[in-house]
């Protein structure tokens, strides 16, 4: 068993965390000073010290780090990484919270429609949307969540999406759809019903939606916990009034939109928790460094035994989340999504339940400070614990993580247990009930 990294992911390391220490965390007051100037505060990527910031992040090799191989842009292709070699590195970029992933273009949600894009999307959808989003000139959004249905069940989509000879008809109402307030953001992937009498799994598929399409209405932003989240392009709520979009503009086949969503969630699930490791080991910084210097009842609270069980607390249960997550990489480089579906799911548990217990105790250590905009802690709790809500209730990870754990124990073989290399593991998964 080997806990290091390989010689290529200890490289690129060291060169994100030079670029971390040496130009991103001391731009994250400059950025928050011009973001706040701008007169549409959702164009976060027009703020002119992201511009230098990016410039500096492709000049190093370090730009589409997620994406596994994409040439074409100069300095800035795919890098081709595993999940396990990339992990690190998202884990870095979650240090400096939202600014890192916007410099280094990773950032959601234009790293999924990217990967969307490049896996099912058509030489043209590509030359027209995927090309400008990997050299940063244009944003995206993914439009799939509604406020008419439990979006908890992706199969229970009601937007619908007829078609009309060389036509798709677009009607419903979406919300949440990340990223969208921001002008920049040229190009919606809608997820719909097309097929509303097949298979509960066959009923979606996904279109592309320029965002200038009349009958496409972005009627708000939607705030979360009182944040506008300006600095990720909003949250908005839309409406589709027929909006008509050309046939060409399907990404794969009619039907598979469920398929498709799943092939980009599990690699997006694992990057996410990646990054909120990064967040974590933050909030353990600033929640030592402010027992260092604060004073309570006649002694620093570094010498109060439940500040230290707290900080001691929170580095075990943040190594644990960490081999967790770094073991699911590997599976998922090793097995596939599927083989590591019960590790996807475990992360997708584990990780914002853990992270916002470190947030609340570093919050706590900071006292009403940790609840002001005068820290980074009370932004980042909020945004951990939207995650719950986000990807999909705990409930419904556990269910389906329980039922591969029956599945596994019904085969009878010991070997679908542990590491899971085995494609007895891959046959119970199948057999769940």
């Amino acid at each position: 068993m080997h806990f290091a990294f390989d010689p290529r992911t200890e490289i690129l390391r060291e060169n994100l965390l030079d670029l971390m220490w040496g130009h991103i965390h001391p731009a994250e007051p400059v950025f928050a000073e011009q973001l706040g100037a701008l007169k549409n505060r959702w164009a976060w990527d027009s703020v002119p010290v992201l511009a230098g910031l990016r410039t500096e992040a492709r000049r190093r090799g370090l730009w589409n780090l997620f994406l596994a191989d994409k040439p074409g842009i100069p300095g800035g292709q795919g890098a081709g990484l595993t999940h396990l070699q990339y992990a690190p590195l998202a884990e870095i970029t979650g240090h400096a919270l939202s600014l890192a992933p916007a410099v280094l273009n990773c950032a959601a949600p234009d790293a999924g429609i990217m990967e969307m894009l490049d896996m099912f999307g058509t030489e043209a959808q590509q030359r027209q949307w995927l090309d400008p989003l990997l050299a940063g000139e244009i944003r995206s959004a993914f439009a799939m969540t509604e406020p008419d249905v439990a979006s908890s069940d992706v199969t229970d989509i009601a937007t619908s999406i007829v078609r009309d000879g060389d036509k798709y008809v677009i009607n419903g109402r979406k919300w949440w759809t990340t990223g969208a307030m921001n002008p920049n953001a040229r190009v919606f992937a809608v997820m719909g019903t097309t097929c509303p009498t097949a298979d509960r799994h066959r009923r979606q598929s996904v279109v592309l939606v320029p965002r200038d399409t009349p009958g496409l209405e972005i009627r708000r932003g939607t705030e979360l916990f009182g944040y506008d989240d300006h600095e990720h392009g909003g949250h908005a709520e839309l409406e589709f009034h027929d909006v008509r979009v050309p046939i060409g503009n399907l990404i794969g086949e009619e039907g598979a939109g469920f398929a498709i969503a799943q092939a980009h969630l599990g690699p997006g699930r694992i990057r996410h928790c990646m990054r909120s490791i990064g967040v974590a080991e933050r909030a353990v910084e600033l929640m030592c460094a402010r027992a260092d210097e604060r004073v309570a009842f006649g002694k620093p609270l570094a010498r109060q035994g439940v500040i230290r069980d707290w900080i001691a607390e929170s580095r075990v249960r943040l190594e644990q989340l960490r081999l967790l997550v770094l073991k699911t990489a590997w599976l998922m480089d090793t097995v596939g999504n599927r083989g590591a579906h019960a590790e996807i799911r475990a992360i997708t548990i584990a990780t914002p339940a853990t992270v916002q217990w470190i947030l609340d105790r570093a919050m706590r250590t900071h006292g009403a400070g940790g609840m002001s905009q005068g820290f980074p802690l009370a932004r980042a709790y909020a945004a951990i614990r939207s995650w719950r809500f986000a990807d999909g209730p705990d409930e419904i990870h556990k269910d389906a993580l329980a039922c591969v754990e029956i599945g596994r124990k019904a085969t009878g073989d010991h070997r679908a247990v542990g590491y899971g290399t085995s494609q007895v593991r891959t046959n119970a998964i199948r057999r769940r009930p």
